[in-house]
């Protein structure tokens, strides 16, 4: 008898156990590496024999010629200066026309009208301060206000073409205002008849 009360009393306390084991989540445990003492140590390489021989490289790819360096672009050939369309002048970083260059230009639209089958170029150039993309754009602005300038004078669109070269062609290689002042310009030239 005694052996059957404790095989039910064991047989009791197992169920516990394993009744209350199941009712409770479990626990989680997170575990962390210990900090690392020493540099971990690399791999020795595999013998010899073991190494795969490499793969071929793949073949290079043709040789193409670098394209060539743009440097200053060339007026077109067929345009040249005329005596008689002066240059203008700007201000630092303006394309306003000045009250000074109404007079060249006032001329040189009388000309163009007296000369009605010339083609018409005007450059725009800047002195040497400022990006190049800054002082192309700003080259543009005063060769358009030029030729705005001389289509108010009664000057054929048609007859007119720009260009800009920012600094690229200065007229006064000093670093100093006066240089400077220069080459803040819109340059006319006209094609032959």
């Amino acid at each position: 008898m005694r052996r059957a009360g404790t095989a039910l009393f064991s047989t009791a306390i197992v169920l516990a156990l394993v009744a209350h084991g199941c009712a409770k989540t479990p626990s989680m445990i997170q575990a962390s590496a210990p900090a690392p003492s020493a540099p971990p140590v690399a791999a020795a390489p595999p013998p010899p024999a073991a190494v795969a021989a490499p793969a071929p490289a793949p073949a290079p790819p043709p040789a193409v010629a670098p394209a060539p360096v743009a440097t200053a672009r060339p007026a077109p050939p067929a345009f040249t200066p005329a005596p008689q369309l002066a240059d203008i002048h700007f201000d630092f970083d303006k394309s306003v026309i000045r009250p000074d260059s109404e007079k060249a230009l006032l001329t040189s639209a009388d000309w163009l009208k007296k000369n009605p089958k010339r083609a018409l170029l005007i450059e725009g150039h800047c002195d040497e301060r400022g990006t190049l993309e800054y002082n192309l754009a700003l080259g543009d602005r005063r060769a358009k206000a030029t030729r705005d300038f001389l289509l108010a004078q009664g000057v054929a669109a048609d007859r007119i073409t720009l260009i800009s070269y920012g600094n690229e062609r200065p007229q006064c290689a000093g670093r100093n205002e006066e240089c400077w002042s220069r080459n803040r310009r819109a340059h006319l030239i006209v094609k032959a008849e």
